[in-house]
């Protein structure tokens, strides 16, 4: 997966300074995802893979993506494709929004709770974390019963662990050494 995200990331960086440079990082946003999602189809990504000329890649990837592809969004396809590195899309679109993201100093905090948070429960993670993180936070939450009790937060590198199954796994840890 690395090796892909190394390939990936030329093609994004290039990607996002157009985007950034024309205002459009919304706009370069949306036409990556579409692209991915189409590099992602069973269909598709045989054909990626199979022996088909570069050109006719790149024209059948260009009209399955019609007009969800501006003419720089076609380049990047036709740049691609003659580079054999279609197949990176999903990639490409993954580093593009970690780069959005950054430049609007914004954070994703994946939080796993044992029951659903109420409103009040998530404006709270979220000023908390906004504090401790100095970045506007966007929460994804999700419920995992077997938790116990408790949340689980992971926001980039950092790693929260207040549910009871993570403490009675610290326990047990210490009980063993």
């Amino acid at each position: 997966m690395s090796e892909l995200t190394t390939v990936a990331r030329p093609y994004a960086k290039a990607a996002f300074e157009f985007a950034a440079e024309h205002q459009a990082i919304d706009k370069w946003q949306t036409q990556l995802d579409f692209a991915a999602a189409v590099a992602d189809n069973d269909a598709i990504a045989e054909l990626l893979h199979g022996a088909i000329a570069v050109e006719q890649l790149a024209e059948i990837f260009i009209k399955v993506c019609d007009e969800n592809l501006d003419e720089f969004g076609q380049n990047l396809v036709k740049v691609m494709a003659e580079n054999g590195r279609l197949a990176v899309l999903p990639q490409v679109a993954t580093l593009f929004k970690q780069m959005a993201d950054e430049r609007a100093s914004l954070v994703e905090a994946d939080v796993v709770s044992a029951t659903e948070l109420s409103d009040e429960q998530k404006q709270k993670i979220a000023e908390s974390l906004e504090k401790r993180l100095e970045r506007k936070v966007k929460l994804n939450c999700t419920v995992d019963p077997q938790l116990i009790a408790g949340v689980v937060i992971n926001a980039g590198d950092l790693v929260i662990d207040g549910s009871v199954r993570g403490k009675l796994n610290r326990m047990a840890d210490t009980l063993q050494s």
